[in-house]
């Protein structure tokens, strides 16, 4: 009886060798040969040059976002921050950055009113969305005055947003005063140029 369990195993052995070996592959490689892995990944999406063991995305066309970068098309580079379609659109207020005030007064003027409530509104909807009110004035006056009045003019623009129902905690107010001038022309079409708030998105 020994005798016959030793004979068994031996043939056992013999036969599970002969089936390993017939075809050249390894029993326990479910996914076959290295060529044919290769060309199950190319046929299903992957490149054979990626390593996708290593979590490697070289030679890898992802979907919906190419590697020549064309995935960025259409969004504005606001501030630091790429922004969607709308802010490149001429007709779209959210387009317009920057909010400019009459000499010596911090009042929003009637026609930059829809530019502020535009921004409010998509303020609102994306509330981690933050921005930058940059005050800036002209320079006539000490450098103190315009630095409160380029303040004043942030201010101004952030209680309209306010009021829109935009958190305090999404706007940041800062004032350059005449430091930064956006012409450094000696007219008034320079002057009214630089009586601005730049809204800078972050």
């Amino acid at each position: 009886m020994k005798y016959f369990k030793i004979v068994f195993l031996l043939v056992f052995i013999s036969a599970f060798t002969v089936s390993c070996s017939s075809d050249g592959k390894d029993a326990f490689n479910l996914f076959g040969s290295e060529d044919e892995v290769a060309d199950a990944a190319t046929t299903s999406g992957f490149k054979d040059d990626s390593s996708i063991a290593g979590v490697q995305t070289d030679g890898m066309e992802t979907q919906g976002f190419p590697s020549d970068g064309s995935f960025e098309q259409g969004y504005e580079d606001v501030g630091n921050k790429k922004m969607g379609p709308e802010f490149s659109d001429p007709g779209n207020p959210l387009s317009q950055q920057t909010i400019y005030f009459m000499y010596d007064s911090s009042q929003v003027q009637d026609d930059f009113v829809s530019v502020v409530q535009a921004h409010a509104q998509y303020l609102t909807a994306n509330p981690g969305q933050r921005i930058v009110l940059e005050g800036h004035a002209d320079e006539r006056g000490s450098r103190e005055y315009n630095i409160a009045l380029g303040e004043q003019r942030a201010k101004s623009v952030l209680r309209m947003m306010e009021i829109q129902g935009v958190s305090s905690g999404q706007i940041e107010v800062v004032s350059y005063g005449e430091e930064k001038p956006a012409s450094l022309e000696l007219d008034e079409a320079a002057w009214q140029l630089n009586r601005r708030v730049e809204v800078v998105y972050q």
